[in-house]
């Protein structure tokens, strides 16, 4: 089937009222996008928040009236509309999203694998994860910043806290690369149901554990990972270095390069930090427990 969308350019403040406008016009799909690189603090499950520039983005087939979509929306609004109108190629949708992912390769021998793709090296270490209900399948520079750390630890026998698992790809990771226990903790229930669907995927579930923080058991881990944003990973260190023991390693990304020093300086009396690694905008502080 054919679409046309509209994309309108305006601000957090009149984005919800721009998206009911689009459905009251018989617009099947709303979706709201950053106008520009503006990065937000993540959610709470059922929260949304919004970029200071939202482009309010609404599809519709292509045979849809799209005058009368402009009309009634300006007419609703009381200023000048800054829109514009898209034809989308007709295409098979699900098959181009597919496409779009492959296996990604981290360090030497961990590997991420779409579970419609053919295993490159079945020697390695391979996740299979598809791109789900939850955050975290390799593509984004914070999540691979993490996973290399995890490839380059010695895991093997050890306890690991995922905290702010998400997908659970990180705790499945470390599971796949020797370690005998994980602890994953996220704020959202549907993180927890996507990290138990992920880990019974590769055949790894007996060693995973997840829990809503008001539910986390008291513990002491060998490895903790936490790829959440700077934010938080500053408000809630007191209860992420709780978890790990005398000697233990860190890993924290979530963070932007202007935000890393912020972090480091709140661990640092707490940790022997190492390097602050970088891939694109995004960084990765780590380090040991003193």
């Amino acid at each position: 089937m054919a679409w046309i969308q509209i994309r309108i350019y305006s601000d957090k403040a009149d984005a919800d009222a721009l998206s009911d406008m689009l459905m009251d016009v018989g617009c099947p799909s709303v979706t709201f996008m950053d106008s520009k690189n503006n990065p937000v603090y993540e959610p709470k499950p059922g929260e949304v928040i919004l970029w200071p520039e939202t482009t309010v983005i609404g599809l519709f087939e292509a045979n849809h009236d799209m005058q009368a979509v402009v009309d009634f929306v300006q007419s609703q609004y009381d200023k000048p509309l800054n829109y514009k109108l898209e034809q989308l190629e007709d295409k098979d949708w699900e098959r181009e999203w597919m496409d779009n992912f492959h296996p990604i390769k981290f360090g030497e021998r961990l590997w991420i694998c779409p579970s419609w793709r053919d295993v490159p090296d079945p020697n390695a270490v391979n996740v299979l994860l598809d791109p789900g209900l939850a955050f975290g399948t390799g593509t984004h520079a914070t999540t691979a910043l993490c996973l290399q750390w995890l490839e380059q630890q010695d895991l093997s026998g050890k306890t690991v806290v995922d905290f702010g698992c998400g997908s659970g790809i990180l705790g499945i990771a470390a599971i796949k690369l020797g370690a005998e226990r994980v602890i994953g903790i996220d704020i959202d229930p549907q993180a927890l149901i996507a990290s138990r669907d992920n880990a019974e995927r590769n055949g790894v579930a007996d060693k995973l554990e997840v829990y809503l923080p008001e539910n986390q058991p008291q513990f002491s881990a060998d490895i903790v990972v936490a790829n959440i944003l700077a934010q938080p990973l500053r408000e809630l260190h007191e209860i992420i270095l709780g978890f790990l023991g005398d000697k233990g390693a860190i890993a924290m990304s979530g963070i932007l390069e202007e935000q890393a020093q912020s972090v480091a300086d709140v661990y640092a009396p707490f940790l022997k930090l190492d390097n602050i690694a970088q891939q694109g905008e995004w960084t990765r502080v780590s380090g040991v427990k003193k």
